[in-house]
């Protein structure tokens, strides 16, 4: 009899485990970004190892200043203690952000002196795209002109306007490969479209010096 209960008792516990909800943390949690081929400038290897390294040396000033703060009394009034903490904090999470990132997405090393003299028989990174998009509910047609850039790259060109698209993003995604007058109907986030490729050239030197600013680490996730 003892033995029944006992077992009784556990399938109960056992069923209250499965019913149970989700912890809030994981509710909240958003998923990790899967893996990708992301591709780079020359030197980004370097620069995400210089940031680590800074990082890390950061981080080490940072405890002699919690270690310093500590030694002055009544932790419950230590400002300078708390903000020490909070600051490690922030560093930790920077310096895990940029260990996923890392770890996660396997890197390819571009030099963009060989964008100006790519084939342009479709589209391909570093080229410069000028597009028609239509959107399939609204009907609204909309032009616009990028460089299929380099992941990370955003800047625009305040001469000719021309705009960088990281290769990574949804419409660099659907636009690499396309050929010239030949709609195409894609999947965008914001709903499907037809894209028209309009024309395919290579960069100039002046445009790459103007849209090409210093390789950045990447964007915090928390930050997107």
């Amino acid at each position: 009899m003892r033995q029944a209960r006992l077992a009784l008792r556990s399938a109960v516990l056992l069923t209250r485990r499965r019913m149970a909800p989700p912890r809030r943390k994981h509710i909240f949690r958003l998923a990790p970004p899967p893996p990708m081929t992301i591709y780079v400038r020359r030197g980004y290897g370097r620069m995400l190892a210089e940031e680590y390294a800074a990082l890390k040396v950061k981080r080490a000033a940072l405890v002699e200043d919690k270690i310093e703060a500590h030694s002055q009394g009544d932790l419950r009034e230590n400002f300078g203690f708390k903000a020490a903490k909070d600051a490690i904090r922030a560093v930790d999470r920077k310096l895990d952000e940029l260990d996923r990132f890392s770890r996660r997405n396997t890197f390819i090393e571009v030099d963009p002196a060989a964008w100006l003299i790519k084939p342009t028989d479709f589209v391909q990174l570093g080229h410069v795209v000028r597009i028609e998009k239509e959107d399939v509910g609204a009907k609204r047609k909309h032009r616009f002109e990028f460089l299929v850039a380099t992941y990370g790259e955003t800047a625009t060109d305040p001469e000719s306007g021309i705009e960088c698209l990281p290769h990574n993003s949804p419409l660099a995604a659907v636009l690499l490969g396309l050929t010239v007058g030949k709609p195409a109907r894609v999947e965008l986030p914001a709903g499907p479209a037809i894209l028209t490729v309009l024309s395919i050239r290579n960069p100039t030197q002046a445009e790459l010096d103007r849209l090409l600013a210093a390789i950045k680490p990447p964007v915090s996730e928390e930050a997107g």
